[in-house]
């Protein structure tokens, strides 16, 4: 959740802000959901967004956008430039983008939670993928050679007719 937080456009202590106001509204709940995850998701997305309205928050995340992934010490240069990749993609693209392959969402279900239709999600993720490939391609990096190379991470996600 806190990755789909920063996908969002929220700095990283943000992100656990709305997971925390996700989790109070959840106890608030009578009765639990019918989809708990899906409630889950969508309830931080609307907090998330709610929470990005205000003028001082987006002057900061601005300011922390250059760290929008966490660096690791082992990261490799061409990781780095993936993440960075991913950062600068429209956010609509950038939360397809996560909604698909880190919490492993169908283009049906990206559409119902996002109210649009699964063909828009599929395109969104079709053309984000795209610009993280072309971006990567242009860039030179040393091969890596149990990877093959450093855009091997793209061809191997779902291909579109995949849900």
């Amino acid at each position: 959740m806190i990755l789909y937080g920063r996908a969002l456009g929220l700095s990283h202590g943000e992100a656990e802000d709305v997971l925390q106001e996700t989790f109070l509204a959840l106890l608030q709940k009578s009765e639990p959901p019918v989809e708990l995850e899906h409630y889950c998701v969508r309830c931080f997305r609307n907090h998330a967004r709610n929470y990005r309205r205000s003028l001082w928050r987006r002057l900061t995340r601005e300011l922390e956008s250059s760290r929008w992934f966490e660096k690791e010490p082992g990261e490799s240069p061409v990781e780095r430039a993936a993440m960075q990749c991913l950062a600068g993609l429209p956010v609509e693209q950038r939360e397809a983008i996560v909604l698909k392959i880190w919490h492993r969402y169908t283009f049906e279900e990206i559409g119902g939670l996002l109210e649009i239709s699964p063909n828009t999600a599929a395109g969104r993720y079709r053309y984000g993928l795209q610009k993280i490939k072309l971006s990567l391609e242009r860039t030179t990096y040393e091969r890596d050679e149990l990877a093959g190379g450093p855009i091997n991470f793209l061809e191997t996600a779902a291909s579109l007719g995949e849900n």
